[in-house]
């Protein structure tokens, strides 16, 4: 009777073992090289359809917002053109920009690094955040500094143990000087824009 218990507890163990390594396994970084950008109509700043290896999927961005290019999410847009101070005319000019500007960016081979969590969204195709290095360089980063993103959404503890509260510090940083410069959707940008589309709400 001892025997089968000790026997029933070893079990229990290596089972309890086992699922807390799968478990774990989930939340640890993918790193996916020589990925490709692939074009589709519904690409944007922030979420586009890649392809590495032989695995293609939809990926969205973590701690960036890009503006929209159109007014199908109209209180998106709304929003982000408040944020910018711009118009949301100029709002969708500048999502086209950031659409066009990724797209570029990632004409050549870059590394992606994901957790496989699923990023919430309107559209019925799954997506999945991601962190995107383009020539050593995060592209979310490089869209905020070029004016063409706002630090926003979902973030996560960086493949490098770096806390999302200070890789987020870092990219608002970024942002504003962005806006001081004026660069990207900011360079249109005045406190009369702002009061004005708080009126239209």
């Amino acid at each position: 009777m001892q025997t089968r218990r000790s026997l029933n507890t070893i079990i229990i163990a290596l089972l309890l073992s086992v699922g807390s390594q799968t478990w774990a396994s989930k939340k640890e970084w993918v790193t996916l090289t020589d990925c490709q950008y692939v074009d589709s109509k519904d690409n944007d700043g922030d979420s586009f359809r890649v392809r590495c290896a032989e695995k293609e999927f939809r990926a969205r961005l973590y701690f960036v917002d890009a503006p929209e290019t159109t007014l199908v999410y109209a209180e998106r847009t709304r929003e982000q053109s408040l944020h910018f101070g711009i118009t949301l005319d100029e709002t969708m000019k500048a999502g086209v920009k950031a659409k066009e500007r990724v797209k570029e960016l990632l004409q050549k081979a870059f590394v992606l690094r994901t957790l496989w969590a699923t990023a919430a969204g309107r559209g019925r195709e799954t997506r999945y955040y991601v962190l995107i290095e383009v020539d050593g360089k995060s592209l979310a980063e490089i869209l905020v500094s070029e004016g063409l993103a706002r630090v926003k959404g979902v973030g996560h503890v960086l493949p490098s143990d770096e806390k999302s509260r200070s890789y987020v510090d870092r990219l608002t940083a970024l942002e504003e000087k962005a806006k001081r410069e004026r660069i990207g959707a900011w360079s249109t940008a005045t406190e009369e824009k702002k009061e004005t589309n708080r009126e239209q709400d």
